[in-house]
């Protein structure tokens, strides 16, 4: 009996990728632009870190007193033995924290866990449910005590640049625990919802950038200042083309 001959079978091609395409993608849909998904700039356990966490629009005040006292305890309860939160303040619609991780994972996890706790006690408050942050969070490390000493009057005099409040300690905040101020502030009663600092950049290597903090300091955004340095810069060198527009950065 004779071979069979093969038969060739029409298949159709693979599906591929057909490269980068105008409008393709998951569509954004965030008012901010959120920070870049890519790896996060590599960690070093002696930097604290600036974190800024961001909620959805239409959800009632964080400062609220139906929201802010739950939020308040949430965050306490986020230390770890490897990760604190040592400075706090509470906006209208976002969070400004400095925090410590002991290494980049125990950095990385504990916010992740602080945010996931934080946004379940804002829900809880609201009787709600579903997500509560915009975005990812955004995080910069504090490197030197220049770098510390703004990272603590961004954070803890934050109201003064929202609020236009004035010249005092923010109650919504860990300001009222804070042993830096160049006043006297009356501790208040009950445990604090912070830890002390551990790395020498934000327990006292910040003083030799200008001392303790007085209350009618003006926090200025990262993003300000780069332009400011820039602006001057310019004009010590003459005309130069436009710059590139400015990274989104934390209000």
């Amino acid at each position: 009996m004779g071979s069979r001959r093969a038969v060739q079978l029409e298949l159709p091609d693979p599906p591929r990728w057909g490269g980068r395409r105008v409008g393709a993608g998951r569509k954004r849909v965030a008012v901010r632009r959120s920070p870049a998904h890519r790896p996060r700039a590599h960690h070093r356990g002696r930097w604290p870190v600036h974190v800024t966490l961001r909620a959805r629009d239409g959800l009632m005040s964080l400062r609220s007193a139906r929201v802010f006292p739950r939020l308040q305890r949430s965050l306490a309860a986020s230390h770890k033995e490897a990760f604190r939160v040592v400075h706090f303040s509470v906006q209208s619609d976002h969070v400004h924290l400095v925090v410590e991780g002991d290494q980049a994972m125990a950095l990385v996890r504990g916010v992740q866990g602080m945010a996931g706790r934080c946004a379940k006690a804002i829900n809880r408050a609201l009787g709600r449910r579903g997500r509560v942050w915009e975005s990812r969070y955004h995080s910069r490390a504090l490197r030197n005590p220049t770098e510390v000493r703004r990272g603590l009057v961004y954070v803890l005099l934050n109201f003064r640049r929202h609020l236009r409040a004035a010249p005092t300690v923010d109650p919504r905040s860990s300001g009222p625990w804070f042993v830096g101020w160049r006043c006297t502030v009356a501790t208040p009663r009950g445990a604090s919802p912070v830890l002390p600092p551990r790395t020498w950049l934000a327990a006292v290597g910040w003083l030799r950038a200008g001392g303790g903090i007085a209350v009618d300091e003006a926090p200025t955004a990262w993003g300000e200042r780069r332009r400011q340095s820039s602006g001057r810069r310019n004009r010590a060198r003459g005309p130069t083309p436009s710059a590139a527009p400015a990274r989104d950065e934390p209000d």
